[in-house]
């Protein structure tokens, strides 16, 4: 099954309060094309989603279900090299891929409920 990088708009992921403040949660979504793998980190109100592939080395950035932030929740972060990653933008600013972005996944926050843009 092929692995997609992005989804259609309007796809209604959950509730807002599926993720904690502060925390991150993991997505699959099965469609016709294939598989897409993606994480959305939840800030107050706001979302930031992303593909859910380093920059790095292209693997799944945790290797714990839903563990993608620092112990702080200030950062992303690879569980695999290390590598740090500013959660508003994606940009890495840490380890080895410093310099590169993770690849967004448009995702915002509509009447409660997290949807894909």
């Amino acid at each position: 099954m092929e692995h997609l990088t992005s989804t259609p708009p309007n796809v209604t992921l959950g509730p807002l309060t599926l993720i904690p403040d502060g925390k991150a949660r993991n997505f699959v979504l099965e469609m016709r094309a294939g598989r897409f793998h993606g994480f959305v980190v939840r800030k107050g109100d706001t979302v930031h989603g992303y593909v859910d592939r380093c920059a790095h080395m292209a693997l799944p950035l945790a290797q714990q279900l839903d563990e993608y932030l620092t112990p702080d929740g200030n950062l992303i972060q690879c569980s695999w090299h290390g590598a740090l990653y500013r959660i508003e933008d994606g940009l890495c600013v840490g380890g080895p891929c410093t310099g590169a972005r993770l690849q967004p996944w448009p995702v915002t926050v509509h009447e409660g409920s997290i949807v894909t843009a």
